[in-house]
């Protein structure tokens, strides 16, 4: 089943639980300062407030259009009134259009089918690259100096949510929620072990070791 992203800076991104049409799925997530907190994959969608608590609207737009997780996201600014200035504001952040709030539920999801019916939406960014790391999304490979890095689907995920928030100590329950698993719940110990694979794997392609353990909080991909 597809997967369409939806964040918002609002409450509403913790309080929605996902809907299902049409053989696609709809996730709603909370959308900070720091951007994504999970792996995106698939079309995404923001809603940003024009006012947010730690961060003008507009500024945070900016950073989603020059985050590589998020350039090719479709963002909506939610404003607190038809201001024509606010407007051409917006869109000159980087919005591809606006609404105008309070934001509900129905609302959210009525834009984003009635977008997707027209054929508008874009699609998550296909590559990523961070050193000698290449990540390809479309074809679900990683290579490091041009050499290929077998890894199973899981590890795979892994690897890319460590490589998007590089140089930072992430716990093992941060890694479980940034991978978005919704299924069934994936124990501590499963991540000790992928971990483990995926050192190996770099290893083997020729990377060293660029994954360090936190002694009792974590682990880090180190950018050298």
């Amino acid at each position: 089943m597809d997967v369409v992203n939806i964040f918002l800076t609002g409450e509403l991104g913790e309080s929605l639980d996902d809907f299902v049409h049409d053989q696609r799925r709809f996730t709603f997530d909370k959308l900070g300062a720091e951007g994504p907190r999970r792996l995106v994959e698939g079309p995404m969608w923001a809603f940003i407030d024009w006012v947010m608590p730690d961060l003008a609207g507009l500024e945070l737009c900016r950073r989603l259009r020059a985050d590589p997780r998020t350039t090719e996201a479709h963002v909506t600014m939610v404003l607190e009134e038809d201001d024509a200035e606010d407007r051409r504001r917006a869109l000159r952040a980087g919005a591809d259009d606006y609404v105008i709030g309070p934001l509900t539920r129905n609302a959210v999801l009525d834009r984003v089918l009635a977008l997707q019916s027209r054929g508008v939406e874009r699609h998550a960014t296909q590559r990523f690259e961070l050193g000698a790391l290449t990540i390809d999304m479309a074809a679900l490979q990683a290579r490091w100096a041009g050499e290929p890095i077998v890894l199973r689907p899981n590890e795979y995920r892994l690897l890319r949510f460590l490589a998007e928030n590089p140089n930072r100590v992430l716990t093992r329950e941060d890694l479980i929620n940034g991978l978005g698993k919704r299924e069934r719940p994936i124990d501590e110990r499963t991540v000790d072990v992928w971990i483990g694979r995926l050192r190996r794997a770099i290893k083997t392609a020729g990377g060293g070791n660029p994954l360090r353990t936190v002694r009792s909080l974590g682990y880090v991909f180190d950018l050298g």
